[in-house]
């Protein structure tokens, strides 16, 4: 009978690459979509929640208060370029390929295939935004910065017992 590990570990995918942080300080693929917040270029105070859906390559990209971008109303927006580029440090660009239905001929697409193949679909802009659970995401992300780094298990984060765990 083969041995079934049972722990609340999850196997952790390491960054393709370093990257930094001040442009686009948390991107993820999850929901169904490459979504993530973006810093404003021209407001230090300002960061837009942005995100595509995976297949159709509908965006939607507004402030953190439902405040519509101006440059996302015909196409992607600067915002959503750079989270592109910025899931694909991240993630790598097969993986963001993969996981937004995009079809390349690159083995490794690069951020501008993956753009280019999923603007010339001409999406749609998205009747409504995830920003508000995307933005309670990244607040979520914030709190774990404040913590000292550490080997060992966060009590936060262990949601399950280990099989050796007394009964």
């Amino acid at each position: 009978m083969p041995v079934r590990e049972e722990s609340s570990t999850a196997r952790v995918v390491p960054p393709a690459r370093p990257r930094k942080l001040a442009k686009v300080p948390f991107v993820q693929l999850a929901d169904g979509r490459l979504q993530g917040v973006v810093s404003s270029g021209s407001d230090i105070g300002r960061v837009y929640v942005s995100a595509i859906a995976a297949g159709t390559f509908e965006f939607a990209c507004s402030t953190n208060n439902n405040r519509p971008c101006g440059g996302a109303h015909g196409g992607y927006c600067k915002h959503l370029v750079a989270l592109i580029a910025e899931a694909v440090v991240q993630f790598g660009g097969e993986r963001v390929a993969r996981c937004l239905r995009v079809d390349t001929d690159a083995a490794e697409p690069d951020a501008g295939e993956i753009t280019r193949v999923m603007t010339s679909a001409r999406p749609a802009k998205a009747e409504s935004s995830p920003a508000a659970a995307v933005f309670a995401r990244f607040l979520n992300h914030l709190e774990y910065l404040e913590f000292e780094a550490t080997t060992e298990p966060l009590p936060e984060m262990h949601w399950f017992p280990t099989a050796r765990a007394a009964a």
